[in-house]
């Protein structure tokens, strides 16, 4: 395809739609049984669904980072969640496509610092759930106020980090979702008409809080939800991993199956609604003529565990927190994404900046590091979160995946075809020995900074094994309290309640 250097009104637009702790499993069109996803499923006939796609650094600061660069963790400077710290210098996906004649707009929540950076974007409506502590007040709240419900956004109660649930709590057309889909909707009709487009849209959900419309839940009241399950492996607390025992009981292990029904059905509400919400973006589209000649990407940052493994939220390697979702369509009649199509190559959001803009003919920048999903295979993906006692990393090769735990130097191995729950952990069996040092020295490849101090006359000898004792969440870490008015400001001139402040 010719390059549209020039951006001319018939190069391709882009929608690029992304969400938050939505896991790949959770589409009727991967094969669950109980979520409806109608809007996602025909997106996927339509186009290619990766099957292997995966976070590689399963939390949201750094998922974006290299989201918005295409580089990897160790290229970015992000492998925690680094919530004052500026996107790198590199050329963005926004100012990529800018450069390239696009108009570029983004919705919803950005999660970069400062908070007003467009990064290269001509212009950010943002929802930052929440978080004017980091120096400004997003215009969700602000739109609120002016709906005459200033600061009430949060004030459902719920938490940002937990699984209490209960129903959005005023009007629906006040929920966050319908927000950013209307305005969306209305950017894309406000659009140049003598350039293509590159339209972000970034819902906040289904990330906790879980405060689905009361309607979505009660769409799942009836439904039989499947409950999560357990590997014989998770069972044994004293036995588990370091990060492990601290994840299980940062978020409770003591569910009852009628609570359990009731987070995944509020869960579920979430995606569903977002799965509603987005006709309304694709339909503005075909209205306004564009539907034909724009690429469609729908991903996610990292998944949820939802108890799998008596494990939640993200920052893991399991498939429910790092296998995402990740739809592609390219133009009506574009061969390289042909309809119905399930694609296994491993993928990762490090690859959706280069495949954007080979989709659109536009020259990739030499500071990328991802591949072209649709050009491209990769012979192994390395994924890395964390540092210090919690650090986690992952190699996932063909069917094979091994994660490694510095902290008491632990590995697990799955062999997802044969094993996709990851029930049977593999990493002490003979039989695999050879495959645990293949995939091992693929890890050891990826070392740098600090990692290398795990190595010890070349082997893996990790850190010294970490007792774990419990921890109170006194500061009921992210509920967010009455925001209006806004947070003041101390004598030094910096807002109370910044993190890291005392």
């Amino acid at each position: 395809m010719a390059p549209h250097a020039s951006g001319a009104a018939d190069a391709p637009s882009i929608l690029l739609i992304s969400t938050d702790h939505w896991p790949a499993y959770l589409m009727g069109g991967a094969g669950h049984g109980a979520i409806r996803t109608p809007t996602l499923d025909s997106l996927a006939d339509a186009g290619v669904r990766y099957t292997n796609a995966y976070a590689e650094c399963p939390v949201c600061i750094p998922a974006r980072r290299t989201l918005m660069t295409g580089t990897t963790t160790r290229t970015h400077g992000d492998r925690n969640f680094m919530v004052q710290e500026p996107m790198p210098p590199f050329p963005t996906l926004a100012q990529t496509f800018r450069d390239a004649g696009y108009q570029a707009y983004a919705v919803g929540k950005l999660h970069v610092f400062p908070q007003r950076d467009r990064i290269g974007f001509d212009d950010v409506i943002l929802a930052e759930e929440g978080r004017p502590i980091l120096g400004a007040i997003d215009d969700y709240e602000l739109w609120m106020g002016e709906e005459g419900y200033p600061g009430r956004s949060y004030a459902h109660g719920m938490s940002n980090n937990e699984y209490d649930f209960r129903p959005w709590h005023l009007p629906e057309h006040t929920h966050v979702t319908n927000w950013a889909t209307d305005q969306m909707c209305r950017m894309i009709r406000r659009r140049d008409p003598t350039r293509p487009g590159l339209w972000f849209l970034s819902y906040c959900h289904p990330h906790p809080p879980l405060v689905p419309l009361e309607w979505y839940y009660n769409l799942y009241r009836d439904i039989e939800i499947p409950l999560p399950y357990r590997a014989a492996w998770s069972e044994d607390f004293a036995d588990l991993p370091y990060p492990l025992q601290v994840i299980q009981t940062r978020y409770g292990d003591a569910f009852s199956e009628g609570a359990l029904q009731g987070i995944h059905r509020a869960f579920y509400a979430l995606c569903t609604h977002i799965d509603h919400q987005l006709r309304r973006v694709i339909g503005t589209l075909r209205e306004e003529k564009l539907l034909d000649n724009t690429i469609i990407c729908f991903t996610s940052d990292h998944g949820d565990m939802l108890g799998h493994h008596g494990l939640w939220a993200k920052r893991l390697y399991y498939e429910q927190a790092a296998n995402i979702p990740m739809l592609l369509l390219g133009p009506a009649g574009d061969e390289r994404t042909p309809a119905g199509t399930e694609d296994d190559r491993l993928v990762g959001w490090q690859d959706v900046m280069p495949t954007l803009l080979e989709l659109a003919g536009i020259p990739v920048p030499d500071s990328v590091e991802g591949k072209s999903m649709v050009a491209e295979r990769r012979p192994y993906l390395f994924g890395e979160v964390g540092e210090g006692p919690m650090a986690t990393r992952m190699v996932r090769k063909d069917q094979y995946k091994l994660i490694y735990y510095p902290t008491g130097n632990r590995f697990q191995l799955f062999d997802l075809d044969a094993d996709p729950l990851e029930m049977h952990d593999l990493s002490a069996s003979q039989e695999h020995a050879q495959l645990r040092q293949s995939l091992t020295a693929h890890l050891l490849d990826e070392l740098y900074g600090s990692d290398e101090a795990w190595l010890q006359d070349g082997e893996l000898v990790g850190l010294p094994q970490r007792e774990w004792q419990p921890a109170q969440n006194r500061e009921l870490s992210g509920q967010r309290g009455l925001h209006w008015p806004p947070p003041p400001f101390d004598l030094s001139g910096r807002q109370v309640g910044m993190p890291g402040q005392k």
